[in-house]
């Protein structure tokens, strides 16, 4: 206090502490109008206020105090900054952040508010105005053309009739003013055609057509907006001209495009029926959806058959009898495979070839529960006395010829073989169990599972429940030493021949072919498995008549529609739509049938109403790109590789999916044009990078924990760890991050290399190859120096901006005085001392928590506790450098004068804005100042 009174001038400009003096210098707070109107043109950065804005303080000339230093913008929302032109006189000048553009918003409003320099170059002791309201309004510039609603437009006239409207087209401006916005005018570009079209877009015919000078009319159709611009493409507008009349479906296109994500799409909103005034009892139309092209007929989520198994609730413990072929499923590497590309491995049994699954594959413990299923595509058997066509057959291996259990297509019948060992009672049991389905034979996929519960045998196709028409009894098979062979596509004929070989083989395509022992599935679960993604729909069902009727087949690709007038018909079709609830769908067309019967009273049909062909085009889904981020070198001490608990590799792993899109209207935008998708993966592998991994020395594991109630479960081998299941990205972090590395004797080894990867949708979306580094170190010293190099790289980040702050007033000071000299030298031996007791404590922090683990306890050089430190800038204004001062923070002083005009003055803003109270506002530009921006250099602030 001493050195205060005596060199007050001094403490002001070094630590702005000395209050005493200030509170007599800056007496007045800076005064703004109460509200401001502003213009700003889009796509432009000045706003033109009225009134110009200006601050005054009374304090002027008074140095600091008298002068305006930054104007603060309430509302972090708010694109806009304002800047100070000119300190003396008070004048700014508001400014766009980056361009504005009225489409998005047109007008603003926001709380301005101006403030003093303080009573000194510090800023200490500073006032602010009371806040003013400012309404900006966003003048709109002409920079869009007009764009038709449609690439196209259908209609159909009668010849000899004059319409005052043929069809209405409609274009659309994306700007946003009145003027600008609304289209003006329609033209007719076609020359020499018999139509004119008015300023609302509605065609007409100017002279009577004919259906036999011209079937077929094409016109260009072009729009201006009010501000004069022209549509950048004519639209074409086809008109058909018919007979007098001719029974059919009217007002409907030939494509309908659907966007993935946009859920239900009527397919035919202004369709209806022309029946030519006959009368009619009923009306009968069945919409058929044909998707056979697509994967296993239908758009279906493809995940492998065994995540999707969980992912659906079955029970565990079946067994994949056609997995993909790789190292350790080698059995299915010589199979035809067509694997589409969107669908599951598909494996094509073209007649010559079949698989041995071997021994330790074969379930070994089917009792008299127990379920087969498979997806299969098969048509009529070639020649004219058609063989069995074995999917799955179980038989004696050598010397005899018996087949214990088979499944096999016979003239179009499905029939499974179940041969019962022999038990004590010697007598007929039930064997062979048949089934005759069209679908068996109509070259469609379909699902099937067969449910066993001896004696009794129930077929699912495609969910439906079908009993055997014939069920045959047999004896039993007598017990015998002889192994066994259980094979796909064929039987193998072990027996009763020269030389064993396959026979009764299997023309089709198969895939998902698996068996699950001790268990049958529910019909909730096959439900679940063949279930399709996409197929049609009715909306608005309460809409429809009380005298229409429908029906849709299990898979909702057909819908038939009864009505017993042309209205409900009408109605009804406009209703019907499609829907595909996949995030990723199969692009591409599918083909739309509707065949239409009109029954007259007392008259079986009579009306013959054309069938109506027509496509729904599903545009490409937006690809979701995968990320994995994290740390990807880290050094452990080789003690601690051999602790029971081992090393986690992936502590910091983050996944994230983006997707780029080019619509500004998404509504989680994390930078332009990207969003990012919470969406599923189905599996991650962690793969060692170089030699496998010694199991005498080293292993990889992951706890069971992590992956109770989540729909994942974990493979392990010596060349790494699958992670594989449907489930969220969130529990696959949480997942991965339990992976551990274990290395009971390192030895001479100094480092090991690890790949992740994950996958969504069985690989047809990947994510980048993340590889992390694992450095073993034998010297503890090493691994400190090493890992503290690390913590300090990632915690403690390099500041981008510079730290030295240059003040505007810096032409005042033409040098430091003596004195000043003598308490900066002070200065910088205590700031010396203070950084060496704060490097010392984050060293005994740091030693402190290496001695923790992941379960609770902090793993080695990993963390350090920086709680109770921090680290302010405090630049000095009497020389060049800045200092770095380790200090406790103090509260500021309140500062509750003129809160009530504030609060009246802000009660019509957001309560958010409303409700912040001044001692928040202190603090946040006091905090400011503090982290360098103290000179109030009007270039640098940022509120």
């Amino acid at each position: 206090m001493k050195m205060c009174m005596i060199t007050p001038m001094l403490f002001l400009v070094l630590s702005g502490q000395c209050g005493i003096l200030a509170g007599k210098v800056n007496k007045h707070k800076p005064w703004i109008e109460t509200s401001y109107h502003g213009v700003i043109t889009e796509n432009m950065d000045t706003v033109l206020l009225d009134p110009p804005l200006v601050a005054l303080d009374k304090d002027a000339p008074v140095p600091f105090a008298g002068e305006i230093c930054a104007f603060k913008i309430h509302g972090q929302e708010a694109p806009f900054e304002a800047e100070v032109l000119n300190r003396t006189s008070g004048e700014g000048v508001l400014r766009a952040r980056g361009p504005v553009d009225c489409e998005q918003q047109k007008e603003y409003t926001f709380i301005i508010q101006a403030y003093d320099c303080g009573a000194s170059p510090s800023g200490a002791e500073w006032k602010k105005s009371h806040k003013a309201v400012v309404h900006i309004q966003v003048d709109d510039v002409n920079e869009f053309s007009p764009v038709f609603r449609e690439p196209q437009f259908h209609a159909t006239v009668t010849e000899g009739k004059i319409y005052d409207s043929i069809l209405q087209v409609e274009a659309w401006d994306q700007d946003c003013s009145p003027q600008y916005s609304q289209i003006c005018n329609y033209e007719i570009v076609t020359q020499d055609t018999p139509f004119a079209i008015d300023r609302n877009g509605n065609i007409r015919n100017t002279e009577r057509l004919s259906y036999d000078k011209q079937q077929r009319y094409k016109i260009m159709v072009t729009a201006y907006d009010c501000g004069q611009k022209r549509a950048t493409e004519s639209v074409p507008v086809h008109i058909d001209v018919k007979p007098v009349c001719k029974p059919g479906w009217q007002g409907w296109n030939k494509r309908v495009d659907y966007e993935p994500g946009t859920g239900s799409k009527q397919l035919f909103p202004k369709m209806h029926l022309e029946t030519c005034d006959g009368p009619l009892s009923s009306v009968r139309a069945m919409v058929e959806l044909q998707t056979s092209h697509i994967g296993k007929g239908c758009d279906r989520e493809t995940y492998s058959e065994k995540a999707l198994q969980k992912l659906c609730g079955a029970a565990s413990g079946s067994t994949d009898l056609l997995p993909a072929p790789s190292a350790s499923t080698n059995w299915t590497a010589s199979l035809l495979t067509d694997s589409g590309r969107d669908s599951d491995l598909i494996f094509r049994f073209d007649g010559q070839q079949a698989a041995n699954i071997p021994e330790w594959v074969v379930p070994q413990n089917l009792t008299d529960q127990f379920t087969i299923a498979t997806w299969m595509k098969h048509g009529p058997s070639p020649g004219l006395r058609a063989e069995k066509e074995t999917l799955l057959c179980n038989s004696d291996k050598t010397e005899m010829n018996r087949h214990h259990y088979s499944l096999y297509v016979h003239n179009c019948r499905l029939v499974f073989l179940l041969r019962r060992d022999f038990i004590q009672l010697d007598s007929f049991r039930p064997a062979e169990f048949h089934w005759r389905l069209e679908q068996i034979c109509d070259k469609e996929w379909h699902y099937y599972v067969i449910n066993v519960e001896f004696p009794s045998v129930t077929l699912f196709v495609d969910g439906v429940t079908y009993e055997p028409y014939l069920v045959t009894d047999d004896w039993p098979i007598h017990p015998s030493e002889i192994d066994v062979q259980l094979t796909v596509g064929a039987c193998w004929q072990g027996g009763e021949v020269t030389t064993p070989r396959f026979t009764q083989y299997f023309r089709g395509s198969l895939s998902g072919l698996t068996i699950r022992p001790g268990k049958i599935a529910t019909q909730k679960v096959i439900s679940c498995l063949q279930a399709c993604k996409e197929g049609l729909d009715i909306s608005s069902l309460e809409s429809l008549g009380k005298g229409m009727k429908f029906h849709f087949n299990p898979a909702q690709s057909v819908l038939v529609m009864e009505a017993d007038d042309l209205e409900n018909i009408n109605t009804a079709m406009t209703k019907v739509s499609y829907i595909n609830s996949r995030q990723f769908p199969t692009s591409g067309l599918r083909k739309l049938h509707i065949t239409t019967t009109v029954q007259c009273f007392g008259e079986d049909t009579c009306i013959s109403i054309p069938d109506v062909k027509a496509v729904v085009m599903v545009l490409p889904p937006s690809e979701p790109r995968i990320t994995i981020t994290g740390v990807e070198r880290l050094v452990w001490p080789a003690a601690q590789l051999g602790a029971s608990s081992g090393v986690t590799l992936f502590k910091d792993i983050h996944i994230i999916s983006t997707v780029t899109k080019t619509d500004t209207t998404l509504s989680i935008v994390r930078r332009p044009g990207v969003l990012e998708l919470m969406h599923n993966l189905d599996y991650c592998d962690v793969l060692v990078i170089g030699e496998e991994l010694d199991p005498e020395r080293e292993g990889l594991d992951i706890q069971h924990s992590s992956l109770l109630g989540k729909h994942l479960d974990a493979t392990n081998s010596t060349s790494g760890i699958s992670i594989y299941g449907v489930d969220s990205m969130a529990h696959y972090e949480q997942a991965i991050r339990q992976v551990r590395y274990h290395n009971w004797k390192p030895g001479s080894l100094s480092e090991r290399r690890f790949r992740l990867s994950c996958s969504e949708l069985n690989g047809r979306y990947t994510s980048n190859e993340f590889n992390l580094e694992i450095g073993i170190a034998h010297n503890s010293e090493a691994v400190e120096h090493v890992n503290h190099m690390a913590v300090q790289s990632q915690f403690m980040r390099p500041v981008h901006h510079p730290l030295v702050v240059h003040t505007v007033n810096s032409d005042h000071i033409s040098g430091t005085p003596p004195a000043a000299t003598v308490v900066i030298v002070m200065c910088i031996a205590a700031l010396v001392v203070i950084v060496v007791l704060g490097i010392y404590r984050i060293h005994t922090a740091h030693q402190e928590g290496s001695k923790d683990d992941d379960d609770g306890r902090k793993e080695p050089e990993m963390d350090w506790d920086d709680s109770n430190l921090n680290i302010t800038v405090n630049p000095m204004e009497s020389f060049e450098g800045a200092q770095i001062a380790v200090e406790v923070q103090e509260d500021e002083p309140e500062d509750d004068e003129d809160d009530e005009n504030d609060d009246e003055l802000a009660g019509d803003l957001s309560s958010a804005e409303s409700e912040e109270s001044d001692e928040e506002e202190e603090t946040d530009i006091q905090n400011e100042r503090v982290k360098g921006k103290q000179e109030w250099d009007s270039s640098t602030i940022s509120y």
